[in-house]
C-alpha cells in the first residue's frame, strides 16, 4: 500500500462525507467506521498520509472525539459532526485539529451569514423561534462535516501541486 493509495482513500472517504452532509444532512455511521478503520489500517502500516504512528492516531481521535463532545451536550453540533472530527484526528493527527476547528467555524460561519442574506431571513427571527439550530431554505443547520473535510482535501491538493507533499 503506498502513500499515494492512502491519498486517494483519504481523499474519497472526505468527499463522501462532505457529499453526505451537503445532500442530507447526515453522514451514516458506515462511512464513519471505514474512515475510522482505514486510519488506523494507513498507521498500523506506516502509510498514513500524514505520516502517523498508531499512537498519533489513537490520540488524535481520541482527542478529536473529546475536543467536540461539549458542543454536541449543548446541542450546537450534531453527533455525525464530532464522529468526523475523531475520524480527522485518527487522519491526521491530533496536531492538526485545532487548525481545522478554526477553519472550519469560519467556513461555516460564512454559510450561515450566506444563508441568511439569501434567504433575507433577520437574526432576530431565529433568535424568537427559541431552536438551538436553525432551519434555513429547507436545510437544518450548517453542513459543518463539510465544512471539517473540505479544507484537508485542499490542502492536500495544494500540496500535490506545488510538490511539498513528502
Amino acid at each position: 500500500m503506498s502513500v499515494l493509495f492512502t491519498l486517494l482513500l483519504f481523499v474519497a472517504w472526505a468527499a463522501l462525507v462532505a457529499i453526505c452532509d451537503c445532500r442530507n444532512r447526515r453522514i451514516p455511521n458506515s462511512v464513519i467506521v471505514v474512515g475510522l478503520i482505514a486510519a488506523f489500517a494507513c498507521a498500523l502500516l506506516r502509510h498514513s498520509p500524514f505520516d502517523l504512528s498508531m499512537g498519533q492516531a489513537a490520540l488524535g481521535a481520541v482527542v478529536g472525539l473529546i475536543a467536540l463532545l461539549p458542543f454536541y451536550a449543548l446541542g450546537a453540533m450534531g453527533a455525525a459532526d464530532v464522529k468526523v472530527f475523531a475520524v480527522l484526528g485518527a487522519w491526521c493527527g491530533m496536531h492538526a485539529l485545532l487548525g481545522l476547528w478554526v477553519i472550519a467555524t469560519v467556513i461555516a460561519g460564512l454559510h450561515a451569514l450566506w444563508l441568511l442574506a439569501v434567504t433575507r431571513t433577520r437574526v432576530a427571527a431565529l433568535v424568537r423561534r427559541g431552536a438551538p439550530t436553525f432551519e434555513l431554505a429547507g436545510r437544518r443547520s450548517t453542513p459543518f462535516a463539510a465544512c471539517l473535510t473540505v479544507p484537508v482535501i485542499v490542502w492536500l491538493a495544494t500540496q500535490l501541486v506545488v510538490g511539498g507533499f513528502r
